[in-house]
């Protein structure tokens, strides 16, 4: 997977930092008119990275605006479809079908090339996915949007957009599993179709979304977690299978690589190799230590001594 690209104003010269924040979307997202609600400095950064044919972001920034009028759409079409993930702050969204608000856990899907503004009167934090309108067709089986789309990605909402939302973040370097474009593609499906063949893809991705911030509970289960993401536990097991790989089997190799990441980072010196092992739901230190080593070749105070004497020698 390509490397995550960051682009920020902080450390531009407050005249040019619109202008060179248009041109940066412009270039790796979508085009896009900035103004501000007051006479401040805008402070945004946005993080990109490609997944195939699909281009995801985090957007940070203070409050501001941003406009697609209908010149901007003919100087720079994008013939692509756009979703929102918002994070922080409360958002309006005008088109001309009328005037929406979008808060934190909810998404916004639209057509890019319709005329839209959008506003953040307290500032932002979002994910963003972009994907072109000839792909977006051929998951949705639809031709072109009837209009934007409002929906609930939190956890309390639509699993599968809570999952898209997850594969999302880890793409541009969030906690999560790793993205998998094929699995984000068939949660666009699901999203926007309520398709049930094929599912195993997105019931992956929605049970991986659910275990991701359940790492830590030792009583985790394929019974839990086909709950929480709405199927059996049989269609659970059925749907990892078709990875090549077991529910619990996929839990093990998380907690390993989340208490591996723990180790290796400057704060994981100042907990015992035991506290490590119960943070990521092992709830024996000794099993833990052989799972450890048959992954990674190395005990787990092996790679917490190499990390600090690593950035030591840095």
């Amino acid at each position: 997977m390509p490397a995550p690209v960051e682009f920020s104003t902080r450390d531009l010269p407050p005249e040019e930092r619109i202008e060179r924040w248009e041109d940066h979307n412009a270039d790796v997202l979508l085009g896009l008119r900035c103004r501000m609600l007051e006479v401040k400095k805008l402070d945004a950064t946005g993080t990109n990275v490609r997944i195939g044919s699909v281009d995801l972001a985090r957007v940070v920034g203070t409050a501001h605006v941003v406009e697609r009028d209908a010149e901007l759409i003919r100087q720079q079409p994008s013939d692509s479809v756009m979703l929102y993930f918002s994070l922080v702050g409360d958002a309006f969204f005008y088109s001309q079908d009328g005037i929406r608000a979008v808060g934190p856990g909810q998404g916004l899907l639209l057509d890019a090339d319709t005329p839209f503004m959008r506003g953040f009167s307290h500032g932002l934090e979002e994910l963003v996915m972009k994907m072109p309108r000839s792909l977006f067709g051929d998951v949705s089986n639809a031709a072109s949007l009837v209009g934007p789309t409002v929906f609930d990605f939190s956890s309390t909402g639509n699993v599968y957009a809570a999952a898209l939302a997850r594969q999302i973040g880890g793409a541009i370097g969030r906690d999560g599993a790793p993205p998998d474009e094929s699995a984000i593609l068939e949660l666009v499906s699901v999203l926007t179709t309520g398709a049930r063949t094929n599912l195993n893809a997105a019931h992956r991705a929605a049970a991986r979304s659910f275990i991701e911030p359940r790492l830590a509970d030792a009583s985790l289960s394929a019974a839990h977690i086909a709950r929480g993401v709405g199927i059996s536990a049989r269609h659970l097991s059925r749907a990892f299978a078709d990875d090549g790989i077991s529910v619990p089997q996929y839990i093990l190799e998380r907690r390993l690589e989340q208490a591996h990441a723990m180790l290796i980072r400057p704060l994981g010196a100042s907990a015992t190799v035991a506290e490590v092992a119960l943070a990521c739901g092992f709830s024996s230190a000794r099993y833990f230590s052989s799972a450890f080593v048959a992954r990674f070749g190395q005990r787990a105070s092996d790679v917490r001594r190499d990390a600090v004497i690593g950035r030591s020698a840095g």
